[in-house]
């Protein structure tokens, strides 16, 4: 598929860099090494266990995934809390969200927006390629492959939903896709999340969803003696940069899904929507 970025142009090689196993460049390089720490056997052998129990579970290209999701909803439930497998994410991430049967819905809608059509935000997408993931290797090439696949996807969003258009931050959504899908099915998905092709729309996120207030309650909750010891000019900044193992999602999962919300707080939760509702009501009238 032809780009509309940047015309061609031979790119610079990039420099070996040693980086994680997701692609993301290490601060301290003291060697030529771009391998990462390597993973003891058991975890190996988790791993290879849990990616033969999704593969059961999904099917060649997700063909026993519906079924499965209806017999054992159960089980489908239990093994996405505990993480899917890297080397499957990308497939079952469209499975989960819908956004393989709106691609197949959909043939040459994406070649169309990102070839044929243009939008006012072309200028904003480009001024801030750059600045989504520039610590991954993909990403870090001016004009490179990843900041041409990020650009079509964006500016190809902001097309189709002309109402949203693109907004800051998008990029990180579509990057983090984009490392795990093509270019078209990394939109779809997009589509799929903002517009609720299976589940509520995205933008009920910022509405008090309960595991994004239970996933905060467990950072709270993990890091809490050291919170307490903290002044107060550094609690702030502690609250924007919580260690590394807490961030795991082995570690920070188990323990949000472990906590317990009161009907109390749903119901004040639900008092607060409402009070809400009748302000802007009242401020139209």
């Amino acid at each position: 598929m032809e780009k509309k970025f940047v015309d061609d142009e031979e790119l610079t090689p990039m420099p070996l860099v040693k980086v994680d196993r997701f692609g993301f460049v290490k601060p301290e390089v003291k060697s030529a090494d771009v391998i990462g720490k390597s993973r003891s056997a058991f975890e190996n052998d988790r791993e290879e266990r849990r990616i033969r129990k999704w593969r059961k579970m999904i099917g060649v290209g997700g063909s026993d995934w519906k079924h499965y999701v209806k017999r054992k909803p159960h089980v489908v439930r239990r093994r996405i809390r505990k993480g899917v497998p890297d080397c499957l994410r990308g497939l079952v991430w469209q499975l989960i969200s819908g956004s393989r049967d709106l691609l197949l819905m959909n043939p040459g809608v994406y070649e169309q927006l990102v070839l044929y059509e243009t939008s006012a935000s072309e200028l904003d997408i480009i001024r801030d390629i750059s600045r989504t993931f520039p610590s991954h290797i993909f990403f870090q090439q001016r004009h490179g492959p990843g900041q041409r696949s990020l650009y079509n996807v964006l500016k190809a969003y902001s097309v189709y939903d002309r109402d949203v258009g693109y907004v800051q931050g998008m990029g990180f959504l579509a990057g983090l896709l984009l490392l795990y899908m093509c270019e078209e099915d990394a939109f779809w998905l997009i589509v799929a999340l903002l517009k609720g092709a299976v589940h509520a729309p995205m933008e009920g996120l910022y509405l008090g969803v309960q595991i994004v207030f239970k996933v905060g309650l467990a950072l709270l909750k993990y890091c809490h003696d050291d919170l307490l010891k903290l002044p107060f000019e550094k609690l702030i900044h502690a609250l924007r940069n919580f260690p590394e193992d807490v961030m795991n999602p082995d570690t920070l999962l188990p323990l949000a899904y472990s906590i317990k919300v009161s009907k109390r707080l749903e119901e004040l939760n639900q008092d607060y929507q409402k009070r809400n509702g009748k302000l802007a009501e009242s401020h139209v009238n």
